[in-house]
């Protein structure tokens, strides 16, 4: 079967799941210690005693967290070069060459994914940092907002507290820059980086196991909606390995002793990754190409646009953020206007689906919950 990133999409979507539920737990603690006695005239000199307790609190939820993470993260980086290789076994069995049982061999797994993973838990680890960082100057920002408001006249202490508490519901734990200079929030961050791990992972087990049986050549799948990044690649031959680069080779015939034919090789597999190909979120995959066997993949009829599926994307992270706005609310009132919030884009979402045929993925609209 072909290989994508999509194959450990939701190995992915576990581990980000950790550290959503993780923030949604540090907002709860927030809003709760920002809660109780709110309407006290010594509400101010009570938060700022209880600083401390509500810092070990933070720490205990990152502890876990830590804990949680590295586990699973190598745990998704062994399934997801699993998953590579079975997917490089069933291909080269199904073609029945002679190479089906070379295939079969297990790789050693255990160096490529201590590498992976040590260098994910690496990428993560200042995350962890931030959290604590992040939560404590949230919880003094309110105070001292909510502490200022009244005297101004500008707001209440509760109505103030609340918009600070939005804000942050809003945007999470920010700060995170990658190396393309992006910033991106917590959940968003982990999601990326790990999706390019996994990613990678069942990549590169898939083309290990493919230099194991001897295939040199690999084809691009083709994909509905597909990103200006992979479109160059859509249907091409690649070499697994080697110099990049268009030309144009002779290989012996899979099936017929004796016989070569002509491939169109559009560069290497390596060169179509650096350019974009197979990113995190790609819609593309890549199979073996057994020369005189396999097939160039015929054009797939799009569904929708390009930029509709990434409106869908919007309208995804608009219904999580609240989703975080009603878990941050201080009283019913708050709660029910961020519900009605979440209705409204979801039904958008609905209409967009209708429109254009469009596949609904009901996950990506859900946020961890809490723990």
């Amino acid at each position: 079967m072909p290989v994508s990133p999509a194959l450990a999409e939701d190995l992915a979507a576990r581990i980000a799941d950790l550290y959503e539920a993780a923030e949604g737990a540090m907002l709860d603690r927030i809003r709760t210690a920002l809660a109780e006695g709110i309407d006290s005239p010594v509400w101010v000199e009570l938060k700022l005693a209880a600083l401390g307790n509500l810092q070990a609190a933070i720490q205990t939820v990152i502890d876990a967290l830590a804990l949680d993470a590295s586990g699973a993260i190598h745990e998704a980086v062994a399934e997801a070069y699993d998953r590579g290789q079975q997917a490089a076994a069933a291909e080269l069995g199904a073609v029945a060459t002679g190479q089906a049982a070379v295939a079969a061999d297990v790789l050693p797994t255990a160096p490529a994914v201590d590498r992976l993973a040590a260098a994910l838990v690496a990428d993560t680890g200042p995350v962890h940092q931030r959290v604590l960082r992040v939560a404590m100057d949230t919880y003094r920002d309110v105070i001292t907002r909510a502490s200022a408001a009244p005297l101004l006249g500008a707001q209440t202490r509760r109505q103030a507290a609340q918009s600070a508490l939005d804000a942050f519901a809003d945007k999470g734990v920010t700060g995170f820059i990658d190396a393309r200079g992006r910033g991106w929030d917590m959940r968003s961050y982990v999601e990326m980086a790990t999706r390019s791990v996994v990613g990678r992972a069942a990549v590169e087990a898939h083309t290990d196991r493919l230099a194991a049986a001897g295939v040199d050549l690999v084809v691009v799948s083709r994909a509905p909606e597909e990103c200006p990044l992979c479109k160059r690649w859509e249907g091409k031959v690649l070499a697994r390995a080697g110099a990049p680069g268009a030309r144009t080779v002779s290989v012996e015939h899979a099936a017929e002793d004796g016989r070569t034919v002509a491939v169109d090789v559009a560069g290497s597999l390596p060169e179509a990754r650096a350019a974009g190909l197979l990113h995190p979120n790609c819609r593309h995959s890549v199979s073996a190409f057994v020369p005189g066997v396999s097939r160039v993949p015929e054009s797939v009829p799009a569904r929708a646009t390009y930029e509709q599926s990434q409106q869908q994307r919007y309208l995804e992270r608009q219904v999580r953020r609240w989703k975080r706005r009603a878990a941050a609310s201080l009283d019913d009132g708050a709660r029910t206007a961020a519900t009605a919030r979440v209705r409204a884009y979801q039904a958008r979402i609905r209409e967009l689906v209708a429109d254009t045929g469009l596949p609904r993925k009901s996950h990506r609209e859900q946020v961890a919950a809490a723990r």
